[in-house]
């Protein structure tokens, strides 16, 4: 699968200046911008910023034919396509500052300014990904270091925050921040050797398992900190009033999707796992394998405070049962052995199918956060949540939950 890149340019004070021709990209994901910048620059000679997507030809990533605006930067290039529609282009209340026409340099200034306080030569910004739910530059010094610069909308405000506040109480479990402004909810990560640990195995998973257990044992007796925060507070009622609240009005609605959800919480609850820091999103594409140590987590923009049975619910999605249980059973085991008494096999069960339908009520929170026009990378996911969790409902019923400590995972 790949994707179809069209381009509408615009100048720094917004006016449009027409379309570069279709650019044929391998990379199918519709956030990602790297490649959209560097082939505008190999087959146009231009030098464009990715702004925000405008339009889809299908309803929802990856793949087929997307349409961004993009800044250009400079003058406009010979043979530009005239548009036969100019797209409105007026404000919008959502809008991103990073979506916006000298939005990126005004904050890349920022970032690019922190570091150069901190002695570092010729920053070069490098664009790899733009979309509602952040921005993401490769800083690159003249002397070789490397950094990251991030910016999250609102309803992500914590972020920055929360990284500080790992730092300073889990060190090396979260990516190291150089540089951080909460108010812009904006920061700058210190590079790490290593990779994206999308292909975690068993194993790698169970190593992200046993880094994560730490970080929520440190966070289980600081959640009034974490409060302060910011971080979204999902604990006990809470958590029923985010669902019921968030997929108000949906068909089907919630009791018809999880008929039991109070009892079921109730007796999650009654399993003896302490609140604590919920990542919110623990596959292993949000990690990273640090080169000579262990992985680092990262991402902490859909992080809350909850039941830590959440995290290894997503982090064992995607596997068949076989693979999966060594992992629920290796964090089952940390968790019997820091609070003795407690349940953690049944307590993951239980919230199986309460792990879809939070998952539903996250995008449903997206697509009320954001503008229309970026709708399609969210629309189709309430739905499909909302169909797991019923299906996980249906085959693994309260009554039937503490015998299936190794009950279907979910992932979104």
């Amino acid at each position: 699968m790949s994707r179809t890149a069209r381009l509408v340019l615009v100048d720094g004070a917004g006016t449009v200046l027409g379309a570069l021709p279709p650019l044929e990209l391998e990379a199918p994901w519709w956030p990602e911008a790297g490649d959209v910048v560097a082939a505008a620059r190999e087959h146009f000679e231009v030098e464009v910023t990715v702004l925000r997507l405008l339009s889809a030809d299908r309803p929802h990533p990856p793949g087929g034919s997307v349409t961004y605006l993009a800044e250009l930067t400079g003058s406009p290039p010979a043979g530009l396509i005239p548009l036969d529609v100019i797209p409105d282009l007026s404000a919008h209340p959502l809008r991103a500052p990073y979506a916006v026409p000298g939005g990126p340099a005004r904050t890349l200034a920022w970032a690019t300014d922190a570091l150069a306080a901190q002695g570092w030569p010729g920053i070069t910004p490098v664009q790899q990904k733009t979309w509602n739910l952040s921005t993401v530059w490769r800083l690159d010094g003249a002397d070789g270091r490397r950094g990251w610069f991030k910016q999250v909308p609102p309803f992500f405000g914590h972020e920055p925050g929360l990284l500080a506040w790992l730092g300073d109480n889990v060190p090396g479990a979260a990516p190291p921040l150089l540089a951080a402004d909460p108010a812009e909810r904006r920061m700058v990560m210190r590079d790490l050797p290593g990779r994206d640990w999308y292909d975690a195995d068993v194993a790698g998973r169970a190593r992200i398992s046993a880094v994560h257990h730490t970080i929520q044992l440190r966070a289980a007796g600081r959640l009034h900190e974490l409060v302060a925060l910011g971080v979204p507070d999902r604990r006990g009622a809470r958590l029923t009033a985010f669902l019921r609240s968030a997929l108000a009005g949906t068909t089907p609605s919630v009791d018809q999707v999880v008929p039991d959800l109070d009892a079921r919480l109730a007796a999650t609850a009654a399993c003896g796992l302490p609140d604590t820091l919920v990542h919110g999103d623990l596959w292993p594409g949000n990690t990273r394998a640090v080169d000579g140590g262990e992985p680092i987590v990262m991402d902490w923009g859909d992080a809350t405070l909850g039941n830590p049975a959440f995290d290894i619910v997503r982090l064992a999605g995607g596997l068949d049962d076989a693979d999966a249980a060594p992992v629920r059973r290796a964090w089952a085991a940390r968790w019997r052995a820091d609070v003795p008494g407690s349940e953690p096999e049944r307590a993951a069960a239980l919230l199986t199918p309460v792990a879809a339908l939070n998952w539903a009520a996250t995008y449903a929170t997206f697509l009320a956060n954001i503008e229309p026009s970026e709708h399609p990378y969210h629309a189709d996911d309430v739905q499909a949540c909302l169909a797991m969790a019923a299906e996980l409902a249906r085959t693994a019923p309260l009554v039937d939950t503490a015998a299936q400590p190794d009950a279907p995972t979910v992932g979104a």
